[in-house]
């Protein structure tokens, strides 16, 4: 689904990524940490193409097709969803209109019809069931006066109307407690199916507890630097990143 060969990428004439390279196959989650700076957030925005980031080198193949081709608007048609760090608050625009654009926007880039009013409150009626998302929240405008927590959970009901092929969490799990944690995390896993992948971006172990994931990995200044099970997340746990630094004889 996703192939990164030997990505460099810098922001503002700063070198970030320095030659990252990862395959995503179908019904695959890769977990990414790193410490701060080593540029997991780099690789969202590189991903979700992100104007701010300049690649120098390297190719990203997605579904086999160059990536590069595709802008912002046409990667997120073709199923690259992003949750934010911190999701942007958007006033006057109502969850309802706005999610049934970004859906009936997505169904005619696949060529298929529009779906009507009617169809679509079932739809995030039924959406809403599945992320346990309060009534009230759909019906405000986007983001607007809702908690941290809530923000979060507003993400993975978004991800669950437009079915994305790839999500891609950077941080997702960040400020959250435990029952947010919980929820956001339940309803990633019951999104989950054999087409589908996601590279989930943590600082902490803890959202791995509820994420199983298939891989894990370390990003250390702009590379992958060390691979395996989610027995590499617990480690990091223990240890943190300092035995990273040892192993690369820094």
């Amino acid at each position: 689904m996703l192939v990164i060969k030997n990505l460099h990428a810098e922001v503002s004439g700063k070198k970030i990524l320095k030659g990252l390279s990862l395959e995503v196959k179908p019904g695959e989650i890769h977990a990414i940490m790193g410490p701060n700076g080593s540029g997991k957030s780099t690789l969202s925005a590189v991903l979700t193409g992100n104007e701010n980031y300049i690649v120098t080198e390297g190719e990203i193949y997605y579904e086999g097709k160059n990536l590069f081709d595709l802008n912002v608007e046409e990667r997120a048609k073709a199923g690259i969803f992003l949750s934010f760090q911190y999701p942007v608050e958007i006033p006057g625009v109502s969850m309802i209109n706005f999610m049934k654009t970004a859906v009936n926007e997505q169904r005619k880039f696949k060529n298929l019809p529009p779906l009507s009013s009617g169809e679509f409150l079932k739809y995030m009626r039924e959406m809403k069931d599945l992320v346990e998302l309060k009534s009230d929240l759909a019906n405000r405008s986007v983001n607007v006066g809702f908690s941290g927590g809530e923000k979060k959970r507003n993400e993975i009901f978004q991800m669950a109307m437009l079915k994305p092929k790839l999500a891609i969490l950077d941080e997702t799990d960040s400020g959250l407690d435990i029952d947010a944690l919980r929820v956001v995390a339940n309803g990633v896993n019951k999104l989950k199916t054999p087409e589908n992948s996601a590279i989930v971006i943590t600082h902490y172990q803890r959202l791995l507890d509820f994420i199983v994931p298939d891989f894990v990995h370390v990003l250390y200044d702009g590379k992958i630097v060390k691979s395996a099970g989610k027995e590499l997340a617990l480690e990091l746990e223990e240890k943190g990143y300092s035995w990273i630094k040892e192993e690369l004889g820094e």
